[in-house]
């Protein structure tokens, strides 16, 4: 019985191909419009997440700063300078540390042969490169042994090597930072950036080599990367240099903590809401083809009434005429859906990307827009498809089931 009534669906829409194909391609450009804007909801956050990449994930950073409440004996305003000793604190007080580096940062002029640039240069440990995803392109980032033993050697970032190499080998050459050699054992490869740190314009070397370029008992930074929850890192960090420096741990200013997990958090939420609107509107465009599919679906009720009146004194039940108009409207969808999600691939493909990144800084495609058209995009897109199909196609059905097949013999 199911099985005639489809076959019968199926001939309703030979029959009527020229209005069945028209409201296909109605269903078709609404799915397609879904699909291409939830593709460019993904691909926008994705474009913003590479410029997050090399802060990592699990990562806590905390710089000085200046107190504003008072606490104890010390009136609000003083400095707080974090130190060497901060290290040990840190280390010992604060759970789930997986790594942990001081960075000494500053200006040096940095030459090579009769070229010469002012860049930023860091002290730092080995375990810095790793935290941060400093991948390099060519050598590698310096190692664990080199921490301690005052080795002069230095990493450089992709905008120095261009600058002072112009395209020539760098590795193994030696660099002066304000007249003190260095030799380069890595390149990193360029990163997409998002701040005022630019590390394609960055040279680190180790941190006990930072001693010949300046004072290494204040840091200006301190880097962490942990396991577990970030907030009860954060609150045991601010805790402990709240203890040694004699400061309200309340005091945010005091200490400034950059919470790179709760940062991409906010990041996401920004961007979930942009993908949610961006698929609303979609389903709105989808919204203008389910009402076309079921203004059809209601014009051929209407001209087959007298067929559904036949149909029930031969003794054909509701939900038998309910199911035949429903399978009509589910078929139009299927395949409209089907060809909407062909013709979003080829736009996406000739498409390719859309400029985000590159208009900031050159060599930054990476953190373009890619329609990239993804499992959960399809997923999402043909639950929209299913509901605006059932939806347009149900009404009219209902509406054929519950004819009285009395008056619909004898209709006219």
């Amino acid at each position: 019985m199911l099985a005639d009534l489809g076959s019968q669906a199926l001939n309703a829409l030979r029959h009527n191909r020229r209005r069945s194909v028209l409201t296909m391609l109605g269903m078709a450009w609404g799915i397609a419009t879904v699909v291409l804007l939830l593709a460019y909801g993904s691909g926008f956050e994705r474009g913003l997440l590479v410029a997050f990449r090399s802060f990592g994930t699990n990562l806590v950073f905390i710089f000085p700063g200046r107190t504003e409440l008072q606490a104890g004996g010390t009136k609000a305003g003083a400095e707080i300078k974090l130190t060497v000793d901060d290290l040990d604190y840190i280390r010992n007080e604060v759970p789930l540390l997986k790594h942990v580096s001081p960075e000494v940062a500053k200006q040096s002029l940095v030459a090579y042969g009769t070229r010469s640039a002012t860049y930023g240069v860091s002290g730092v440990y080995a375990s810095y490169g790793r935290m941060r995803r400093l991948d390099a392109a060519e050598g590698s980032f310096f190692s664990e042994a080199d921490d301690f033993t005052h080795i002069r050697v230095a990493v450089i970032g992709s905008d120095v090597r261009k600058k002072l190499f112009s395209g020539q080998n760098a590795l193994g050459e030696s660099i002066r930072l304000d007249g003190i050699s260095y030799q380069v054992v890595g390149v990193l490869r360029h990163q997409v950036q998002n701040g005022d740190d630019n590390i394609n314009a960055h040279i680190y070397i180790p941190f006990s080599a930072m001693s010949d370029l300046a004072k290494t008992y204040y840091l200006n930074s301190i880097a962490m990367e942990y396991e577990g929850d970030h907030a009860r890192i954060v609150k045991a960090v601010r805790t402990s240099m709240a203890f040694h420096h004699n400061f309200d741990p309340k005091d945010q200013r005091a200490i400034f903590v950059f919470d790179v997990f709760a940062d991409l958090l906010d990041l996401q939420i920004i961007s979930t809401g942009i993908k949610i609107l961006l698929g609303f509107i979609g389903l709105l465009t989808l919204g203008i083809g389910g009402v076309g599919l079921m203004n059809i679906m209601l014009v051929s009720v209407t001209q087959r009434t007298r067929e559904i009146g036949v149909e029930k004194a031969l003794g054909a039940r509701r939900w038998h005429i309910l199911f035949q108009f429903l399978t009509e409207a589910l078929v139009i969808t299927a395949l409209g859906g089907l060809l909407g999600v062909a013709l979003a691939y080829l736009v996406s493909w000739s498409v390719g990307s859309l400029t985000l990144w590159s208009a900031f800084e050159e060599n930054a495609s990476e953190g373009d827009i890619h329609l990239y058209i993804d499992s959960a995009t399809l997923i999402w897109s043909t639950a929209t498809l299913s509901f605006v199909g059932i939806v347009s196609g149900m009404l009219p059905a209902i509406k054929a089931a519950r004819l009285n097949p009395i008056e619909a013999l004898r209709y006219e």
